[in-house]
């Protein structure tokens, strides 16, 4: 493990709190939610739009947001990069020296943002999905002082999941169906440790509405939460002690042919990616969800066949819908498709991964999955959205209910000096999605 001096720190709440209260206008300021107090630093902010009844969106207010506004911008080192792992992408090490790590999830109607170490969190409580100790809404991203050195946060639908520098996981919130891997099927208000049986550190986790998955160092992987019959931990006969449909134990998965480098759970899915961009899933299938070509269901991991040979990089699930990004930079969608979330033009499902021609003339380098939405990040910055429009989550005013095809989202242009707007990440919740956004062509 590396250390290095931290002159990096973040804006108090206190200041943050009477910034919002003090402000006539939070569109036209944008709060410095973290300062690298270096004379050659990369400014980067913070966009969200959709619905945000529940406190989403961190603008301070129960609002509806059209089209992506910033809610907070940060002063970074030019030697910052996106929290690793990136969820459901193969490992990178580029070798370059990092100052500073930075990272945002979705969760059904909460979100977090993860800056160096540093968890801010925000958004509807119930179930103790912020971990704050109560299940009050939160308006504004607020820091979790419960958890420190944080490498990378993963939230679910009533629950939330982080994985620290040690490698070791936690979760908190409704812990209906085993979601929490606590041996107990009741809320944790506050992060607690899940104390596996694994003998390595944890270096990539992901989680859904109701089922988590974790990787070890050595590429074991392991499943608690929700399975119902559908087999989406990938356990099969006599995977041990159950209570109403979910296991609250951490499983391993057994039946995997090799070391598992990156995982994505669906709604009632589960995807991972082999070392060499293999892609193995299983779980439910009335959807087409595992593009196999039909509907049958099954726990055991299978190659997905129409991807035998192909090098996938990163992978994506939706409630219903998957999909997966190549080598190549392109992007394959399967499964439901009737809210337009697979980008072909079609409301119609999918049986097996087709490109998304619309994209065709990119090279995509990012792709997400909300539950009826999906999006796409170039290697320019552009960000494409498509699929379900109706919460205006996919941040272009004016869209049908069911947008079909890939559509651009526009950034207003302030007179701020900043330049162009140039994506790094995107997450997508229920209702509503968050961007960061580079200001100076990183």
């Amino acid at each position: 493990m590396a250390f290095y001096y931290r002159t990096y720190r973040p804006l108090p709440i206190c200041l943050w709190r009477r910034y919002l209260s003090s402000s006539s206008s939070f569109s036209s300021k944008i709060p410095l939610l973290w300062d690298s107090k270096s004379t050659d630093s990369v400014n980067v902010q913070l966009y969200s739009w959709g619905r945000g009844a529940s406190g989403q969106l961190g603008g301070g207010i129960e609002e509806i947001r059209i089209y992506p506004s910033p809610i907070a911008s940060f002063s970074l080192s030019p030697n910052f990069q996106l929290s690793s792992p990136i969820p459901g992408r193969l490992p990178s090490d580029d070798g370059q020296a990092v100052d500073v790590e930075i990272g945002i999830s979705c969760g059904l109607f909460h979100s977090a943002l993860l800056v160096d170490g540093n968890l801010w969190i925000w958004g509807k409580g119930d179930g103790g999905r912020l971990g704050f100790g109560h299940e009050n809404p939160v308006f504004v991203p607020t820091l979790n002082e419960h958890l420190d050195s944080v490498t990378s946060v993963a939230l679910g639908g009533l629950h939330s999941v982080a994985l620290n520098s040690l490698g070791q996981v936690f979760t908190w919130g409704y812990g209906g169906f085993g979601a929490l891997g606590h041996r107990v099927y009741h809320r944790e208000l506050v992060p607690r440790l899940v104390e596996g049986s694994w003998d390595a550190e944890i270096c990539h986790v992901a989680t859904s509405g109701t089922h988590t998955a974790a990787i070890t160092k050595s590429g074991e992987l392991y499943t608690w939460g929700r399975d119902e019959g559908d087999g989406r931990l990938g356990l099969g006969p006599g995977r041990g002690p159950n209570e109403a449909g979910g296991l609250s134990i951490p499983s391993k998965v057994k039946s995997l042919p090799a070391s598992v480098a990156a995982v994505s759970c669906g709604g009632f899915f589960t995807m991972a990616l082999l070392e060499e961009g293999e892609l193995w899933n299983w779980g439910a299938n009335s959807n087409y969800e595992l593009g196999r070509g039909d509907k049958l269901s099954g726990w055991k991991p299978q190659l997905v066949p129409s991807l035998k040979g192909v090098r996938v990089t990163q992978i994506a699930s939706g409630g219903y819908h998957s999909l997966a990004l190549t080598d190549k930079g392109e992007v394959l969608s399967w499964g439901h498709g009737g809210h337009g979330q697979l980008g072909t033009s079609s409301l119609q499902n999918q049986k097996v991964p087709i490109p998304v021609e619309a994209l065709a003339h990119e090279k995509v380098v990012y792709i997400a999955c909300g539950g009826s939405s999906s999006a796409a990040i170039t290697d320019g910055g552009k960000l494409y959205m498509w699929g379900y429009a109706k919460d205006c989550q996919l941040g272009v005013p004016g869209l049908p209910e069911k947008q079909s095809s890939p559509i651009e989202v526009k950034f207003l242009m302030e007179d701020d000096g900043l330049g162009n707007h140039n994506v790094l990440s995107l997450a997508i919740g229920a209702s509503h999605a968050m961007c960061l956004v580079s200001r100076s062509g990183y």
